[in-house]
C-alpha cells in the first residue's frame, strides 16, 4: 500500500499564504494522489484558531478535489484544528488508545470536513494513526508540554504544570492542571512555541524573546530558516521521542507535523532524526504555507518550501518528499 501523508495545510487562513488556493499548487497535489492508495490528513488542515483563520467553509473546495482523488482518506487532527474534535473528547472523554477511532460526526464540524471529503472513505483517529505495524503518525503538537526552556521561540509548558510521565495516556496530555492555566495564558502571548508556522506574522516573531529582532527580515530569511532548523534539532525532536516514550509507542518510525520542516532530507545528518539510541527514527512532513522570512529569495528543495510529504511504500522506511519543487509560487 502506498500512503501519502500530508499536514499543516491551514486552510482558510488569516494572510492567505496557504499555497493549495492556489490552482498549480492544488493541481500538483491532485497528481500526486493519483498513485496513492491512502491520503493521511495530519493536523491543521483547515485554520480554526480564532483570530488566525477566515470560515471554515474556505477549505470546501480543496477538501472537495482531495475527495474526489483518493479513496481512503484519514485525518487526524491537530492543535490549529482541534475544535474538529474538542468538543467530543471533552464530552466522551480522551480515549487510552494512541490510535482511537473518533465519529466522523462527533462535532458538526467534523461531519462537514468528512462530507466535503466525500465520496472517499473517511476515517477519524486521534491523537494518531498507525501506517503499518512499525510507523505511528500523530500532529506532533503534544511535544509542546517537553519543549526546552533554551528553545527558540519557547514556551517550556511542561515545567509550568506537571509533566507527563512513563505510561502516559494522550488525556495527560490533552489536560492541564488549574495551576497552570492562568500563567501559560499570559506566557503564550510573549513566547510562542517554536513553529515555522510563526514566521507567517512578524509581529508574532517579535514577541519571541530569545529570537533577535535583527533576524526578522526578509534579507535575513536564510539565517532565520537555519536558526528554526537548529532549533527543531535541539528541541522539538527530543520533545516529540520523549512524548513517543512516555506513551508507549513501540515503533520504528514516527511521522509528524506541526514543526513545518521537511525531513530528514538527503542533506540532513539522519542521526539527528531520531530518539535515545536511534529509536525511533523521526520524519516530518513540512507544511503547505508560503513564509516569506524563511524563503525570501530561496528556491526548492528547500526544508520549509510548501509542499512536504511523507511517502510510506508497503514495509519500506518512510520518505520526505517535495511535491511543489516544481511549481513557482
Amino acid at each position: 500500500m502506498r500512503t501519502l501523508v500530508i499536514s499543516d495545510l491551514h486552510l482558510g487562513a488569516r494572510l492567505g499564504r496557504d499555497v493549495l488556493r492556489e490552482p498549480a499548487a492544488l493541481a500538483a497535489l491532485l497528481a500526486a494522489l493519483e498513485d496513492v492508495d491512502r491520503l493521511v490528513l495530519l493536523g491543521d488542515i483547515v485554520e480554526l484558531q480564532p483570530g488566525r483563520g477566515g470560515t471554515p467553509d474556505a477549505a470546501r473546495p480543496v477538501l472537495e478535489a482531495i475527495g474526489s482523488r483518493v479513496d481512503d482518506v484519514v485525518l487526524v487532527p491537530g492543535n490549529h484544528d482541534a475544535r474538529l474534535v474538542r468538543p467530543w473528547l471533552r464530552s466522551n472523554g480522551v480515549p487510552d488508545a494512541v490510535d482511537a477511532e473518533v465519529p466522523p460526526d462527533a462535532t458538526p464540524l467534523l461531519a462537514d470536513v468528512v462530507s466535503w471529503l466525500r465520496p472517499a472513505r473517511v476515517s477519524v483517529r486521534y491523537p494518531g494513526v498507525w501506517l503499518s505495524p512499525r510507523v505511528w503518525a500523530t500532529h506532533g503538537h503534544y511535544l509542546d508540554r517537553h519543549l526546552l526552556p533554551e528553545s527558540a521561540f519557547g514556551v517550556a509548558r511542561g515545567l509550568l504544570g506537571r509533566l507527563p510521565r512513563d505510561g502516559a495516556m494522550p488525556r495527560d496530555y490533552e489536560q492541564k492542571g488549574p495551576s497552570v492555566t492562568a500563567v501559560e495564558g499570559w506566557l503564550a502571548r510573549w513566547l510562542p512555541r517554536p513553529l515555522a508556522a510563526l514566521a507567517e506574522d512578524a509581529a508574532e516573531l517579535l514577541r519571541a524573546a530569545t529570537m533577535m529582532p535583527a533576524f526578522l527580515s526578509h534579507r535575513h530569511a536564510r539565517l532565520t530558516s537555519r536558526v528554526l532548523g537548529m532549533q527543531m534539532r535541539r528541541a522539538a525532536i527530543p520533545a516529540l521521542a520523549r512524548v513517543v516514550h512516555r506513551l508507549g509507542v513501540d515503533a520504528d518510525w514516527v511521522v509528524f507535523g506541526h514543526v513545518h520542516r521537511l525531513g530528514p532530507l538527503a542533506s540532513d545528518d539522519a542521526r539527528r532524526w531520531s530518539g535515545p539510541g536511534g529509536r525511533p527514527r523521526i520524519a516530518n512532513t513540512g507544511s503547505w504555507v508560503f513564509e516569506p522570512l524563511l524563503l525570501h529569495r530561496a528556491a526548492p528543495p528547500h526544508p520549509y518550501w510548501p509542499g512536504g510529504a511523507i511517502l510510506v511504500e508497503d514495509d519500506g522506511d518512510p520518505q520526505a518528499i517535495g511535491l511543489l519543487d516544481a511549481v513557482s509560487l
